[in-house]
Formats: C-alpha cells, structure tokens, sequence
C-alpha cells in the first residue's frame, strides 16, 4: 500500500485528506491512502519519514512550510526561490526532495480575474504562503508590499500604519493569514475597509468558510472576492503530477 499525507499542526479540518479521497474514489485509484501527519513539533519529522511504510509524499501546511526545509535532501529551484515547501516528493532511494505548488494554484486563480488597473497588490501576513503569493506576484509583474503587526525589514506596512489612501491604491489585497477561519468566523484582518471600491480584487487563501468576513466587506464595496478553494484544488493536482503515483 502506498501512503501520502499532510504534514500539519491541528489539521482535523484538512481540505487534502478529503480532496485526495474523493479523487482516489472518482478515479478508481487503488492500493493508495491519504492521511494527516498531526505534528506538535518539526522534530517529529524524521520519524514520521522512518515509521511510515510505503510513504511516497506529503503535502506540507501550516506552520511547516519553513521549517521543513533543512530535513530535505533537495529542494527544487522554485520553492528555493519562494523559501517554502509545501509537496515532499520521497523517491525510490528514499530521498526527499521539496517543491511548491502553492504559488501554481494562486497564479491560476488570480489570473483571470486580472484588469489593467490591477497593478499593485498587498499581502497581509508573512507566513509560508505569503512567500508562494509573492513569487507569483512577481511573475505576474504586479508590485506588491506585504502588511503585518511587526515592522520588519521586509514589511512596508504595520497594521496600524495602513491607511485608506495606501488600500484605495492597491487594487489587490490578499489574505494571507489564518484570521477568519472556522469556527472563528467574525475575525478578519484589520485594515481600512473604506479605502476598498470596485476596482479591487480581495483574495483570501481561506476556504472555510467559503466567504469570510474579509471577503462580506469587501463584496460590500463592490469589490470582486474570490476564496481559496480552486487555488486548493490545483496545488492538490500538480502535487500529485510530482509524486506521479499513477505512472507504472
């Protein structure tokens, strides 16, 4: 039997393990299994690797994506580049190499929402999947500024120093932190809301519940919003196009 999981803290509510079992269900695909690695420490890594028969993959999610990477044995140049990993591809010769299809899903969601007047964006939070939206911002040529609590030297903006003037000029604004997720649902990042019109695009990495409370207030100014479902489903879909399980 061949083993793929999600590598996690508090993680019951798992998109991947219900995603892959519908797919395994749909597909007719056998002899294949999708589990959640509840993890209260990184430390714990190695013997997972080491007390898991059959294990071919994992996906990687908060608050991992970081701290996984010195256990790798490689990590592709993308991740590299965005400094998160959230696919473990484990080979034949039992090697671990990291990747991340995190920034593939965001691309392909953000993409055909994209208006001329889009050319800015801010990235609330500075986690792991921050770095994966960034990397695609890039590529994508839209400048971006990340906002958090702590004025860091990556950080242009502290929540407190965020105005309306700031959010009225940047046409894009994703979510990039955990606030508003179930069952906390009333949470949202604190930002200037009046500064949204309907020339923004907000976007939230969250999925549950499908419309947060940062997504109701900016569909109240008109905006366009969009959740963090089909980004899911695609990084879900080009992590199992790296693990290649269904290749002979």
């Amino acid at each position: 039997m061949k083993k793929l999981g999600l590598l996690g803290k508090d993680i019951s509510y798992s998109f991947s393990r219900t995603y892959f079992k519908k797919k395994f269900e749909d597909e007719n695909i056998e002899n294949i299994t999708y589990g959640n690695f509840d993890i209260e420490s990184i430390d714990l890594f190695p013997s997972i690797i080491k007390n898991t028969e059959g294990l071919k993959g994992l996906n990687v999610t908060i608050p991992y994506k970081q701290e996984v990477m010195p256990f790798l044995n490689k990590v592709n140049k993308k991740a590299k580049a965005i400094g998160a990993v959230n696919t473990i591809k484990i080979t034949k010769k039992g090697k671990l190499i990291g990747y991340n299809t995190d920034y593939y899903g965001f691309s392909k969601s953000l993409e055909p929402l994209l208006k001329s007047h889009h050319m800015s964006a801010l990235i609330l939070g500075t986690g792991g999947a921050s770095k994966a939206v960034a990397y695609s911002l890039k590529k994508l040529n839209i400048p971006y500024h990340y906002v958090s609590r702590k004025k860091t030297e990556n950080v242009s903006y502290t929540y407190e120093t965020l105005t309306e003037s700031i959010v009225r000029q940047h046409k894009v604004i994703i979510n990039c932190t955990p606030l508003g997720t179930f069952p906390n649902i009333d949470d949202c990042p604190n930002i200037p809301y009046n500064g949204i019109t309907n020339h923004h695009i907000l976007f939230d990495l969250i999925y549950n519940p499908e419309e947060t409370t940062f997504l109701k207030r900016g569909k109240a100014k008109g905006a366009t919003i969009k959740n963090g479902l089909r980004m899911l489903e695609l990084q879900a879909e080009k992590s199992w196009s790296i693990w290649k399980l269904n290749k002979k």
